[in-house]
C-alpha cells in the first residue's frame, strides 16, 4: 500500500509556519456567528484573537443583539430573523468580502433562512473561510454550491460524513474504522477538492488538505476530542491560515495545534 502522501506526528513537523508568525501587527479577521440566544463564545474568541498579531479582528453579529452588547471597536451587525439568526442582507454578503479571512465560529441556530443567507454570502465570497462548531451542519446540504472554494472546515467526522454524503461522494468514512481507510478517504477526497479538512479518529487529529495528510495522536497536543472542536483551536487555524500561503493550508492547520498563543 502506497502512503506516501501520509506522515505520522507527534510534534509540529512545519515550525516554519511558527517562526514566520508576524511580529507587527498584520491582516484582518472577521469572525461571523452567535444568535439572539447564544452568542458569548464569538465574543470569547474575538477577545482571544484581539491577543494576536491581527491588524484588526473584526465581529459580525445578528442585529437583535444590538441591546445586548455594548458599542465597541470592531463589531458589527447584519440584518437578522424574527428568530434572532440571520437573514439575506447585503451586509451580510458584504461582510464575506471585507477581511483578508472569514472565521464562521458557530451558534447560527438550525434555521433554514439562515442557511440560505450563509450559503449565499458564502458563494459570493473571494476569501478563505473558516468552518467551526455548528457552521458546516448549517450549510452541508447545499455543499456542492461552494465546496470549490478555499475552505477549511474543523469538524468531527459524523460532519465530515454529511459532507461526503450531501455531495454523492463514492467513499463514505466510517466511525467503526481503522485509521488508514478514514486517511485514504480523506486524501482522495482533498485531491477532488480544494478543501483543507481537520477531524478526530481513532484517537488522532487527522488533517488533509490537497491530498496530503497528517495524523498526531491527541495525547501528544493539548486537546481533548471536545476542546479540539468547541474550543480555541478554530481562532488558531484562522489566524495561522491568514498569515500564511494558500498552498501552506496543511503546515498552517497542524501548526495551529502547537501554537501556544
Amino acid at each position: 500500500m502506497n502512503l506516501d502522501y501520509f506522515k505520522k506526528a507527534q510534534t509540529n513537523i512545519f515550525e516554519e509556519i511558527l517562526w514566520n508568525v508576524p511580529e507587527q501587527k498584520t491582516g484582518t479577521l472577521q469572525i461571523i456567528g452567535g444568535n439572539a440566544n447564544s452568542f458569548s463564545a464569538e465574543i470569547k474568541q474575538a477577545e482571544l484573537l484581539n491577543t494576536f498579531n491581527l491588524k484588526e479582528v473584526r465581529l459580525i453579529l445578528p442585529d437583535t443583539l444590538r441591546s445586548k452588547v455594548p458599542p465597541v471597536p470592531g463589531v458589527n451587525f447584519a440584518p437578522s430573523t424574527e428568530s434572532g439568526s440571520f437573514k439575506k442582507s447585503p451586509e451580510l454578503d458584504f461582510a464575506f468580502n471585507d477581511a483578508d479571512l472569514n472565521f464562521l465560529a458557530g451558534d447560527f441556530s438550525k434555521n433554514s433562512e439562515t442557511a440560505i443567507a450563509i450559503v449565499e454570502a458564502i458563494k459570493k465570497s473571494t476569501k478563505p473561510i473558516v468552518f467551526s462548531k455548528d457552521s458546516l451542519d448549517l450549510v452541508v446540504d447545499s455543499a456542492e454550491d461552494f465546496i470549490e472554494k478555499d475552505l477549511i472546515f474543523i469538524a468531527s467526522l459524523t460532519q465530515v460524513q454529511k459532507l461526503f454524503k450531501s455531495l454523492l461522494y463514492p467513499k463514505m468514512v466510517l466511525l467503526s474504522s481503522p485509521l488508514i481507510p478514514v486517511v485514504e478517504a480523506l486524501h482522495k477526497f482533498t485531491l477532488s477538492y480544494p478543501v483543507t479538512i481537520l477531524t478526530i479518529h481513532a484517537d488522532h487529529i487527522i488533517i488533509a488538505s490537497r491530498g496530503e495528510v497528517v495524523a498526531t495522536p491527541i495525547e501528544d497536543t493539548d486537546y481533548s476530542p471536545i476542546s479540539l472542536l468547541m474550543g480555541n483551536l478554530a481562532a488558531k487555524v484562522a489566524a495561522l491560515n491568514l498569515w500564511s500561503p494558500t498552498d501552506k493550508r496543511l503546515e498552517a492547520t497542524h501548526s495551529a495545534l502547537f501554537y501556544n498563543k
